[in-house]
C-alpha cells in the first residue's frame, strides 16, 4: 500500500497497518517536504516523485489511503492518486469498534484505535476518525469529514462534507452541520451550524464565514 504523506498522521496510518500485519510492499509518498530519508524507520520507502508512484501503484500494488488531515487537502490527493491508477482503500484499526448492524464505511476512511461506530452510521468516502472519537446511531458523514482526537459525535447527527471537528468537540443529539464547517477544539454544537462556518465556545457559536470550497 502507500501511504501519501511520511509526517506525523501518516506514521499513525503505518501503525494502523501493522497491527492488520499488512506490511509488505508499504511505501511512503512525500514531494513537497524537504530533507526526508530514504525510507520510514529504515525500512520504509519514501517516494517523492509521481512517476515512482504510478509505477508502484501499476505494478506492485494498486493500493493508497490518506496520511495526512485536512479535508480538502484530502480531497485533492485522493483525485490526483486515483487518476494515475491507484484504489482508494480503507486503514481500519481492529482497536477501534464498528458495530455490526447498518453501518456503511466508503473507500478511503482511517478510523483509528479506539474509535468507536454503534450501529446505522455512514461514514462517506475518506472520513477520517482520529484516536478515541466516538459516533452514535443514525448518523451521517460526508465526504472527507475529519474528527480530529476524542471528538464525540451523538446519535441523529449529520455533518456536510469537508467539515473538521476539533480534538475533543462534542455534538449533541441531532445536530446538523453544514459544508466546510470548521468546529474549534473543546466547543460544544448544540444547534445547527450551516455551510463555510467556524464555530467555537460553549455551547458553540459562529465566529467566521469561511471562503467556499472549490475544487
Amino acid at each position: 500500500m502507500l501511504i501519501i504523506g511520511a509526517k506525523g498522521f501518516a506514521k499513525e496510518v503505518l501503525e494502523i497497518l501493522g497491527q492488520l500485519d499488512d506490511l509488505n510492499n508499504v511505501v511512503f509518498y512525500d514531494d513537497v517536504t524537504p530533507s526526508l530519508p530514504e525510507t520510514m524507520f529504515g525500512r520504509f520507502p519514501i517516494l517523492n516523485n509521481i512517476s515512482a508512484a504510478q509505477y508502484f501503484l501499476q505494478n506492485t500494488d494498486p493500493r493508497f489511503t490518506i496520511g495526512t488531515g485536512n479535508p480538502a487537502l484530502r480531497k485533492k490527493l485522493y483525485a490526483k492518486f486515483s487518476d494515475i491508477g491507484g484504489q482508494f482503500s480503507s486503514t481500519i484499526s481492529p482497536r477501534a469498534s464498528v458495530g455490526k448492524f447498518g453501518n456503511t464505511v466508503e473507500d478511503g476512511c482511517n478510523i483509528m484505535t479506539g474509535s468507536v461506530v454503534t450501529a446505522d452510521i455512514k461514514l462517506s468516502k475518506g472520513c477520517l476518525l482520529n484516536l478515541n472519537c466516538t459516533i452514535g446511531h443514525d448518523t451521517v458523514l460526508g465526504d472527507f469529514v475529519e474528527l480530529s482526537p476524542g471528538v464525540n459525535v451523538s446519535g441523529n447527527c449529520k455533518i456536510g462534507n469537508y467539515s473538521l471537528l476539533g480534538t475533543n468537540a462534542i455534538l449533541i443529539p441531532h445536530v446538523t452541520l453544514g459544508e466546510n464547517v470548521i468546529v474549534g477544539a473543546g466547543a460544544v454544537v448544540t444547534k445547527d451550524v450551516p455551510d463555510n462556518s467556524l464555530v467555537v465556545g460553549m455551547p458553540a457559536k459562529i465566529i467566521k464565514q469561511l471562503e467556499p470550497l472549490s475544487f
